[in-house]
């Protein structure tokens, strides 16, 4: 039995390992891809203190260095059910069962789709969720990016260098995302803003040959010629399994505070996907070093 079980290797899962190891705890990492979470696609940190500039790749491989180094133990496994026997918690993973004194649920999130249809087709044939690993493929060609937050301004700014012209396509007439990325975006030549409109519709044989874009104001549409679509419409968090544990608002993200307990004791969350106001690098640290804090006061309480 391990003092804590991390399911997620994100950096709130190994931020908690690290606070979990110095506390000299038990830990395994559950991780069911690669460890880094989201933030491995990033091509380019700017807003975490200290580090002016790392890539995504090269913080999350940091991170795990200094995860394993401390001692803490990583598989890939994924988690799909967690039994709550009291003090002790068991979590049921494809490969088999860990039990536990504690767990910290840090799942992250996943890709939102569109919900078009032939979307799930036209994946890897013209339409990616990760302009950082596909952009690529697209070089000097027409894409689109659809979204309003960090993730679509970044996505639009990073393709901007590689494709022919970029649309940035959004609901509404301003953005959710940082100012300056806006700004950035506005001073090349090669991209094109569409606002107030959705994509309604897509093109296609065997790839992706163009989208319908209808404008919500007026309900006209518009057919945009293109080679590729990145869609960056925000994140869903991964907690399904977990349901029948810990309270999930309708949103489906573990309902918890700052402390990071959940309704369940024992069990505690950290990072994209509980309840907060801002999900970030740097609150995905925090949260999880105040997760593994709290779970090691609840392993040396019981």
């Amino acid at each position: 039995m391990h003092d804590i079980v991390v399911i997620g290797a994100g950096p709130a899962g190994m931020t908690a390992a690290i606070y979990a190891r110095r506390a000299a705890k038990t830990v395994l990492v559950l991780e069911a891809v690669t460890p880094g979470g989201q933030i491995i696609n990033t091509p380019d940190i700017e807003n975490y203190p200290v580090e002016a500039h790392i890539s995504g790749f090269d913080f999350s491989n940091r991170l795990h260095e200094q995860a394993k180094g401390l001692g803490a133990e990583f598989a890939l496994e994924k988690a799909v059910e967690i039994r709550d026997e009291g003090d002790q918690k068991v979590v049921v993973t494809t490969k088999g069962e860990h039990a536990a004194r504690a767990v910290i649920l840090a799942t992250g999130s996943e890709n939102r789709k569109l919900g078009l249809p032939d979307e799930a087709r036209l994946t890897g044939r013209g339409i990616s969720y990760c302009a950082t690993c596909d952009g690529n493929f697209y070089r000097n060609k027409v894409v689109a990016v659809v979204g309003g937050g960090n993730t679509a301004l970044e996505d639009a700014l990073f393709l901007a260098d590689i494709a022919q012209r970029v649309y940035l396509i959004h609901r509404r007439d301003s953005f959710r995302g940082e100012e300056t990325t806006v700004a950035r975006l506005k001073a090349r030549d090669n991209v094109e803003f569409v606002y107030n409109a959705n994509v309604t519709g897509l093109v296609a044989e065997k790839r992706l040959k163009a989208i319908e874009v209808t404008d919500k104001l007026d309900g006209s549409v518009r057919t945009i010629e293109l080679n590729g679509l990145f869609v960056a419409v925000g994140r869903v968090p991964e907690n399904q399994n977990f349901a029948s544990v810990v309270k999930l608002d309708e949103s489906g993200y573990v309902v918890a505070g700052e402390d990071c307990h959940t309704s369940a004791e024992g069990i505690f969350v950290a990072g994209d996907n509980r309840t907060k106001a801002l999900r970030q690098l740097v609150t995905a640290a925090a949260d999880g070093a105040m997760a593994a804090t709290e779970a090691v006061r609840y392993v040396n309480e019981h």
